[in-house]
């Protein structure tokens, strides 16, 4: 039996907000990965049959996620911003998934907090923001999508709703389960995960085909990137376990990068006897919103960090790079030189990572 992990209040909250509004439009972060799309899509797919659901990302996707159910109706507000602002302006109700804080959104986030209209934010991120009159933040689980599936399973009774959508929901649900954990390697290592599992797949969730549209279509120059930064970029600091990459956008340009052929490079070097820790930073253009944001550097430095057992990586990520995340799996970033970040790094590793 599944536990009811939400309280009676964010329950009674979400169901109170959700009732009424007629118009949903659905937010997640920046450079949305698998459990971006799939705790907004799942969102999606639950309210669809009675509402008139929108989700908006705030730039490209990576295009091993169009497969799933809904991402051709996904909304790519750098694209079409004029859109996303009607839509917003529009909704009766904003439902924002996986992302703890405004800022993480871009351009949406302040779209979002200018909204009259009420917010629901569900997120498994540390230190949530109180922008949203709903909040559904723990820590302690998989993923975004996890908490999707939770508020699904305890509104509708301890079941999944049986609608023209189930599928394509839980479909969603798994995907983002599924990446965050690193196809349940990390951040998984409870019975109740499984047991979710186990309802999707009863659901008719094809977890195989779910596993080789994201694991299994990436282009060739995306494993040529994955050679070239193995062999030529990475650096190993024996000392405290750790390893790093970096690389600049001219290399990334050699090797025709597209959205998401960096996804889990940071995690490889972890597959290396006494690594513990893996860091790696790659170079990325200022857009035009953040502009103000980057104090005229036009470059930004995303930043990824992963880790094993009981050494942290989310508190370096949030007081060096200005981010956070997962005990094991943080991301940040830093507006200036790929140079200047990876000197930044340097200095401050010593700090937070162990040596023994």
């Amino acid at each position: 039996m599944i536990s009811d992990k939400l309280s009676r209040d964010q329950i009674d909250g979400v169901s109170r907000l959700i009732e009424p509004a007629e118009r949903v439009v659905i937010l997640t972060h920046m450079s949305p990965d698998g459990d971006a799309m799939g705790s907004s899509l799942a969102v999606y797919w639950w309210l669809k049959e009675t509402k008139q659901a929108q989700v908006i990302v705030p730039n490209v996707f990576p295009e091993f996620y169009d497969w799933m159910p809904g991402a051709q109706d996904v909304l790519i507000c750098e694209k079409e911003p004029d859109k996303a602002q009607q839509l917003i302006d529009q909704a009766d109700l904003i439902i924002c998934t996986d992302f703890n804080e405004p800022k993480r959104i871009g351009q949406l986030g302040q779209m979002a907090i200018n909204a009259t209209c009420p917010k629901i934010l569900i997120d498994h991120h540390l230190f949530p923001s109180d922008f949203a009159d709903v909040t559904i933040s723990y820590a302690d689980v998989t993923s975004a999508s996890e908490l999707v599936f939770r508020l699904i399973y305890q509104i509708t009774n301890h079941q999944l709703p049986s609608t023209n959508y189930q599928l394509p929901m839980a479909t969603c649900i798994y995907t983002g389960l599924m990446t965050d954990t690193g196809n349940f390697a990390f951040n998984s290592n409870y019975p109740e995960v499984y047991e979710i599992i186990a309802i999707l797949i009863a659901a008719g969730v094809d977890k195989d085909a779910a596993y080789n549209n994201i694991y299994n279509a990436h282009s060739e120059g995306r494993m040529r990137l994955v050679g070239f930064c193995l062999d030529k970029k990475m650096r190993i600091f024996p000392d405290y376990h750790a390893s790093l990459i970096y690389i600049s956008g001219k290399e990334l340009y050699r090797f025709n990068f597209k959205t998401g052929d960096a996804e889990g490079i940071v995690n490889m070097p972890l597959s290396i006897k006494d690594v513990y820790y893996s860091v790696f930073m790659r170079e990325d253009k200022v857009a035009e919103w953040e502009k103000e944001r980057a104090n005229g550097s036009k470059t930004k430095i995303k930043i990824s960090m992963r880790s094993q057992g009981d050494r942290p990586v989310n508190i370096f990520c949030n007081e060096v790079f200005n981010g956070g995340g997962h005990k094991n799996a943080s991301g940040g970033e830093f507006y200036g030189s790929l140079t200047d970040a990876v000197n930044l790094f340097l200095s401050n590793y010593e700090k937070y990572f162990k040596k023994d």
